[in-house]
């Protein structure tokens, strides 16, 4: 056994010191170690002429460069961080895809990490993210610890948030105005004749995405003079079994509401099932509405009316004003996209009361 255990230790060994190296690459490049090693820690540290020479030995001899030691090398990680409520939200996923994408372009490894909604959760994993190396991190929503801040202007990190525009508060952001947006969303069913309201947010807790969305929600309503009893207002996270439930609640009273605002369209595709199960036709006898425009939203049966949220392009934004940051070139701090309503198939204009 003891044989066996040294001979697989030697073949492990051997496997090892067979790897190329950089004085491998420098030799079939015909160019000098140091050379190799500018070349790994910076591109354009060398000629055009001699970095194809290097990089053509690199792939002939299958060379891949030790993260750590070229990190070492050029005191850049080239890692970028990103912290998200969640991950079981596919919109967050579309605007982490872009921004990973345009990082790569870049030659930037992300790293993700996620908060569950909490700002203590989300402190922590930045702690955890600037101890790994992060050269640049970016948030989601204006609502953070104070400390969060702090630590990042201490350590001199670039960062910025998003899916909020709010720059009175002195931060870099890239997002649009979630009070805004549910404005108009909410309008829209006022326009169409609504007046009995039920209203189906997110947690608001630690979320200002989602406080202000049902804050534009009952502005806009109580303006048109439109009042929306407590019991209507049911929070609730974003998921399909609960979202029934609430719909469920809301369905069984009397009168029953003929316009349901949704916090997003998790919340809304729940309480469209919820309706369904039960027969209630939508959007005869009741429309509904979300926000963010998922992919499935266009798909599903109605298709959901709701409010386009621009993730695609905030991610990519938002790796755009990271990259400029660390290159030191002069990038605008704040940048304001819009939501979109989308109208679809789940609202309509409600149906007349027949008097007693």
């Amino acid at each position: 056994m003891a044989k066996e255990t040294n001979s697989s230790r030697k073949r492990l060994q051997k496997r090892t010191s067979d790897s190329p190296k950089a004085e491998d690459v420098a030799r079939v490049a015909g160019v000098s170690t140091a050379t190799v090693s500018r070349y790994l820690a910076n591109h354009h540290s060398v000629s055009e002429k001699r970095g194809n020479l290097i990089q053509k030995a690199i792939e002939a001899l299958g060379y891949i460069p030790h993260g750590a030691a070229q990190a070492l090398a050029s005191q850049r990680t080239k890692t970028i961080g990103v912290i998200v409520p969640t991950l079981d939200n596919a919109i967050f996923a579309e605007g982490i895809q872009a921004f990973q994408r345009r990082l790569q372009e870049k030659g930037f490894t992300l790293f993700i990490a996620s908060s569950d909604y909490s700002l203590d959760e989300e402190l922590a994993q930045a702690e955890r993210l600037v101890t790994r190396g992060v050269e640049g991190l970016m948030l989601v929503g204006a609502e953070h610890h104070s400390q969060l801040f702090e630590i990042l202007k201490k350590k001199q990190i670039p960062y910025l948030y998003t899916w909020s525009y709010k720059p009175d508060l002195g931060h870099p952001c890239i997002g649009f105005n979630n009070h805004l947006a549910s404005s108009r969303l909410t309008q829209y069913l006022l326009d169409l004749g609504h007046e009995d309201f039920a209203l189906i947010p997110g947690i608001v807790h630690d979320n200002d995405r989602t406080r202000d969305r049902l804050e534009g929600c009952l502005t806009t309503l109580k303006q048109a003079g439109v009042h929306v009893p407590t019991d209507r207002i049911v929070e609730c996270r974003y998921d399909f079994s609960e979202s029934r439930q609430v719909m469920k609640k809301l369905l069984a009273m009397n009168p029953r509401p003929t316009a349901i605002i949704c916090g997003n369209d998790v919340i809304a595709m729940g309480a469209l099932l919820e309706a369904q199960h039960q027969g209630i036709i939508v959007p005869d006898a009741i429309s509904v509405v979300g926000f963010d425009d998922l992919a499935l939203s266009s798909h599903f049966q109605p298709a959901l009316t709701t409010m386009h949220v621009p993730s695609k392009a905030m991610g990519e934004r938002a790796a755009d004003y990271l990259l400029a940051r660390l290159e030191h070139e002069a990038v605008q701090e704040c940048h304001e996209l819009e939501a979109k309503l989308v109208v679809r198939a789940t609202t309509a204009k409600p149906q007349k009361k027949i008097p007693d």
